[in-house]
Formats: C-alpha cells, sequence, structure tokens
C-alpha cells in the first residue's frame, strides 16, 4: 500500500511537535523519528513535484491553445499577401 500525502504531512507534524515538546532530548528515539521524518518528507515531496508537473503540462496546454486560437484568428484578418511566415515573426525589424 502506498503512503499518502496526507498521512506522510501527519507524521512530519507529529515528530515535530514531539521534538518541540521535549525539554531534553530522547536520544533513544531520535533515530526512528529522523528516519521516519525522512521517508515521509521523500513522499510529500515526491506528490509535490508530481502535482507540479501535471498543473505545468495542464496550464502549457490550455496556454497554447489559447495562443493558438490567437495567432490563427489575427493570421485570418491579415490578407494573404501580407502574411509574415512564421519563421520571420522573431525579427525585430
Amino acid at each position: 500500500m502506498s503512503t499518502t500525502f496526507k498521512q506522510s504531512y501527519s507524521v512530519l507534524q507529529r515528530h515535530a511537535q514531539t521534538l518541540r515538546q521535549q525539554s531534553e532530548p530522547n536520544i533513544d528515539d531520535l533515530l526512528s523519528i529522523v528516519e521516519e521524518s525522512v521517508a515521509a518528507y521523500k513522499v510529500c515531496q515526491e506528490r509535490i513535484d508530481a502535482v507540479e508537473k501535471a498543473l505545468e503540462k495542464a496550464l502549457g496546454g490550455a496556454q497554447q491553445k489559447a495562443s493558438d486560437g490567437k495567432a490563427s484568428k489575427s493570421r485570418a484578418s491579415v490578407p494573404k499577401e501580407q502574411q509574415v511566415p512564421d519563421s520571420e515573426d522573431d525579427i525585430p525589424f
């Protein structure tokens, strides 16, 4: 079974709270806290990276469609003999 972001985040919160509340460090538990926290952090980071990639893909596709629609509309309003080929669009003069 795969650990969810929510479960991993809860582990991180719980361990952070435990460490904050200690008046004296409990060295016996520290290694297990660190190991669990590192594993939980990795799960959270993987999920965040996956969501960022999905958003970039979704938003990039939406932006591309919008710019394609604008380009085709603006080129359609210019007579064909006055249209500049796409390869020359970047020339500043």
